[in-house]
């Protein structure tokens, strides 16, 4: 099928890309380039996308993952920035991608009486009017006594609030909604390909024609001939400047850092945000877990394998346990994950004073470049980022279509959510697995249940993780682009930090599961689990480090699986 990411599609889009001349090369397979692949080629260009790492390795899998307007944005009043995203959650819950985007309760604690309650509650409720602009499908805030407020988080401290807000907002599994516009994009007619770094620009007559790249897997040597390239790399964005010749710094990192802890920890359905005095803090309810982010700090070092630091882990649970009855400890948390924002350099250094606005600009003839910008506002920044490109492409090249192309899996949603008890029966699995798989595949859940039915032995679930099947470790490899063990655990699933173990027993058994597709020996199969165990263990050796620069080092003692990063 079009929108399968196998091992046979891969070889395909390498066949095309040695041999075809695109019209668009998008560079970074993130959100933001699998939403300049899917917006260009849905305007009947043609498209390739090639991705250094896996789809969604950086940013896209390290978000908050909220679909949310920012309601500090407000407080900066930056009004067009909440209201463009605002309308863009409205998209993503109702049409875009309904089976990965849901709502999500907040409460806002109130500390003081009468002023913040007025001037809190003022602020929400243009929120929520903003979001009314966009066709809000979210109920609206209401005003809580202390009382209500702990009715709905009782493992709050009564000291910590007088009141509370509720509001509604979104909440997404970021890596899983890149990899759909990716799949989105394929359906499409876009050549995909992972693993695949480039390392040079190719000029002719003054005009950037096309990239050289490497195959990380192979260390097969290409050119990819384009009309017009777009790179999207976010945090990499100043390394393909510089190979246009642009030495000039533009992109910023800031580091953010978040907690998983286990749902029994934290007694409450609904989700919180807390002011500090330097940014604000997140409990977002996640599944069977708690999410708890996130930080804000500058970060000059390592850009693949961001470091979590023992003083992240601290300043987080400080923060959080200044509300809470029962304080957090260290061993209540779970798994760790560190991302990195890509910011816009603005005139301050301070991270959380950079722009979260987006930029497009024309690098050199033939080159745009996208940077900055929110997660929820991707497909604005894929539409702005085409739109320039076309400019320089000239003839009439058709508007932007993806306000109006559901994701994969999108289309039938609701009406397979209605029959799920009807498919449980029928498949033998039980609602609440039907329901999860329907929550991460949406329609394309069936594809996953056929799977099971030629080889019933995969309904199992995997070891140290009850949440997901074993087809659905089959499924990554056969439809979701997966070729490595790291890009199964940490990406098309979310086992690396929602399992104690961090995903080395469920390591176990995809490993020969994935021998059989991608065809690996027992060498090949030895060094996949022997680089995810040492990848963990970096991971919990960086975080008892007490600054950043030890941290990193710890964590740069697991070398990257794939060929060029070790």
């Amino acid at each position: 099928m079009p929108h399968h990411l196998g091992p046979a599609s891969r070889k395909r889009a390498i066949e095309r890309i040695r041999t075809e001349e695109f019209d668009v090369l998008v560079i970074g397979a993130g959100v933001t380039g699998a939403g300049c692949a899917l917006d260009a080629a849905s305007r009947g260009l043609t498209v390739a996308v090639v991705e250094q790492r896996d789809l969604a390795s950086g940013t896209s899998s390290r978000s908050s993952k909220l679909i949310h307007g920012g309601l500090r944005y407000l407080e900066q009043l930056n009004f067009r920035l909440v209201r463009e995203a605002l309308r863009e959650r409205s998209l993503l819950i109702q049409h875009l991608a309904p089976h990965l985007v849901r709502p999500v309760q907040f409460l806002y604690p109130l500390r003081h009486r009468i002023w913040e309650r007025l001037y809190v509650g003022t602020g929400i409720a243009l929120y929520d009017f903003l979001a009314k602009l966009g066709g809000n499908p979210l109920p609206r805030h209401r005003h809580l006594s202390r009382s209500g407020a702990l009715r709905a988080i009782p493992s709050l401290s009564k000291d910590s609030l007088v009141g509370g807000i509720q509001y509604y907002d979104a909440q997404v599994d970021d890596a899983r909604h890149t990899l759909a516009v990716t799949r989105t994009a394929a359906a499409n007619g876009a050549a995909v390909a992972t693993s695949m770094r480039v390392t040079g620009l190719v000029r002719s007559n003054g005009r950037i024609v096309g990239a050289e790249a490497t195959c990380l897997e192979t260390g097969d040597q290409l050119e990819i001939r384009a009309r017009h390239i777009i790179n999207a790399t976010g945090v990499w964005t100043d390394a393909v400047e510089t190979m246009a010749g642009n030495t000039q710094v533009d992109v910023t990192a800031s580091k953010g850092i978040h907690l998983v802890v286990p749902r029994d920890r934290i007694a409450g359905d609904s989700g919180m945000i807390i002011k500090t005095k330097t940014s604000v803090l997140f409990l977002i309810p996640w599944r069977n877990h708690w999410l708890i982010g996130t930080t804000d700090t500058t970060w000059n070092l390592d850009l693949a394998h961001p470091a979590a630091s023992a003083a992240d882990i601290d300043y987080l649970l400080r923060h959080i346990n200044e509300v809470l009855q029962e304080p957090l400890t260290k061993d209540d948390v779970q798994g760790v994950y560190a991302g990195l924002r890509p910011l816009l350099t603005g005139e301050s250094d301070a991270t959380s004073k950079l722009s979260r606005e987006h930029g497009v600009w024309h690098t050199a003839p033939g080159l745009t470049t996208v940077a900055g910008g929110k997660y929820t506002t991707y497909r604005v920044m894929a539409q702005d980022t085409v739109d320039a490109a076309v400019q320089d492409l000239g003839g009439p090249i058709p508007a932007s279509a993806t306000a109006e192309l559901p994701l994969v899996g999108a289309d039938g949603y609701q009406a397979m959510w209605n029959r799920r008890q009807s498919i449980a029966a029928e498949s033998g699995l039980t609602v609440l697995q039907i329901e999860r798989l329907l929550s991460r595949h949406g329609t394309l859940a069936t594809e996953v249940l056929g799977i099971i039915t030629a080889r019933p032995e995969l309904a199992a679930a995997l070891p140290g993780s009850d949440d997901y099947l074993l087809a659905e470790a089959v499924y990554a490899v056969v439809a979701e682009s997966a070729l490595h063990l790291d890009d199964v655990l940490t990406r098309r699933t979310r086992i690396s930090i929602e399992a104690w173990d961090r995903g080395i027993a469920a390591g176990e058994a995809i490993a020969p599961l994935m021998a059989e597709l991608l065809g690996w020996d027992d060498t090949d199969i030895e060094r996949e689990l022997e680089h995810y165990a040492a990848r963990v263990a970096a991971e919990r050796e960086s975080q008892t480090k007490s600054d950043d620069r030890t941290a990193d080092a710890a964590r740069l003692g697991a070398p990257d699986v794939r060929r060029m990063g070790q």
